[in-house]
């Protein structure tokens, strides 16, 4: 569940904050802003909300205030509507227009002997993979995340599964609704990391080629809770990396913790805990640029221990991406998506080679900049679900496709130094 915390009491902390900072040196402001228009049309069975042309439209705003040479406080709001995106997470949720705060934290930076450090504190984006670092619109050569970050797990943590064949009943994109006890309210299932933000600490490290991070965050990427929340877990998130002379970054990633929420605890095994059914995610990734081209990839595994199975539902997916740059304001893009569910196994022997259809995904774009602000994106995309069957179940192949237009304009109407 997304953080709760109104996106006006931050924006009003943030510019309480700006008034103090006008009467030191050294200090500045600004608040970036993208709003992104898109009008999308997909159709075919392996494509979730499937129809009609749907327009939609996106706002971020990133307030940024320096407090300093070491100190400052950054932020990420957004509002978007509930068109904008092909895919959903958490609750069914259709309000016209949804806001979410997706950043807000206070960081500190400072050069050692040898290193570099940076420490923040507050709602942060997980440190587990790539791509939630870079979620804006203006800064992605596709339209859409990786499928690995949106395709939601036919899985659900404030609900008990039955067994093995309600799982493998399930699809990706759809609401989750498992009947042996839990919460009543429609849901979509899990997506594996979110791409909004938690509560946590982090602290980062770079010396020379290597980097290091390590998160502390008050629940599991793969289900944010609140501060207010009776769901709260305390879990780390590290990962780090190498940089090859050769413009090559390789990375690896790696959570651990407890995902389901309190509502299921009086119907787990006896002498079980929430504790004892964690999940977990282990990130390979790695960066390539030279000259006009550049690449960028990453291969996950996802394990979520769940009463009643012996062999838990898991994930394995990634993707590569390459962008090539053909001139100052025209680029081409193309990706590559792989989603495989393992095998499953519920304690009464009901199994699975997999536990959900394998699927594929190819997504080609090109990027024209208009002017220095605004960025023209058009992209396609197919989807192939591979043909699949276990416990007597059968899932014929579909394929589906899907084109996007969109027009990312980017801006920075409040921007101010005081030395």
């Amino acid at each position: 569940m997304i953080l709760r915390i109104p996106s006006l009491l931050a924006t009003c902390v943030l510019f309480a904050c700006l008034r103090v900072a006008a009467q030191e040196a050294n200090y500045g402001f600004s608040i970036p802003v993208t709003v992104s228009g898109d009008l999308r049309y997909s159709n075919g069975a392996a494509v979730p909300e499937a129809g009609d042309l749907k327009p939609g439209f996106r706002a971020l705003a990133s307030p940024v205030l320096k407090l300093g040479p070491h100190w400052f406080l950054y932020s990420t709001l957004e509002a978007h509507s509930s068109s904008y995106f092909s895919y959903q997470i958490g609750a069914d949720d259709q309000r016209p227009v949804q806001f979410n705060l997706m950043q807000a934290f206070i960081g500190y930076k400072a050069n050692l002997p040898g290193a570099a450090l940076l420490i923040k504190a507050g709602r942060l984006s997980s440190s587990f993979g790539l791509f939630p670092l870079d979620y804006n619109d203006a800064d992605e050569p596709l339209i859409d995340p990786p499928l690995v970050y949106s395709a939601n797990l036919p899985l659900r943590p404030d609900q008990i599964s039955c067994g093995a064949i309600e799982i493998l009943g399930e699809s990706y994109g759809s609401g989750v609704e498992d009947q042996c006890g839990g919460a009543t309210t429609e849901r979509y299932g899990l997506v594996p990391v979110t791409l909004y933000g938690l509560p946590a600490m982090e602290v980062q490290v770079s010396s020379h080629r290597f980097d290091a991070r390590v998160q502390i965050s008050n629940s599991s990427p793969s289900n944010p809770q609140s501060l207010e929340s009776n769901s709260q877990f305390g879990q780390f998130t590290i990962g780090g990396g190498y940089t090859f002379a050769e413009g090559l970054h390789v990375g690896v990633s790696r959570f651990q913790g407890p995902y389901l929420e309190r509502i299921v605890a009086p119907l787990l095994p006896a002498g079980t805990t929430l504790q004892d059914f964690p999940a977990s995610g282990t990130g390979v990734d790695a960066e390539w640029s030279r000259g006009p081209w550049s690449a960028v990839g990453e291969w996950q595994h996802f394990r979520f221990a769940s009463p009643g199975f012996r062999v838990p539902p898991s994930e394995t997916a990634g993707y590569v991406q390459v962008k090539r740059i053909l001139s100052p304001r025209l680029f081409l893009a193309t990706r590559f998506n792989i989603l495989r569910s393992g095998p499953i196994e519920d304690d009464s022997g009901v199994s699975g080679s997999q536990g959900g259809a394998p699927r594929e995904m190819y997504e080609v774009g090109a990027g024209y900049r208009l002017n220095r602000r605004q960025l023209l994106k058009v992209g396609g995309s197919w989807t192939d679900r591979n043909f699949w069957q276990a416990a007597g179940l059968l899932w014929a192949r579909a394929e589906g496709y899907g084109l996007e237009l969109q027009l990312v304009t980017s801006f920075t109407p409040i921007s101010k130094a005081f030395r």
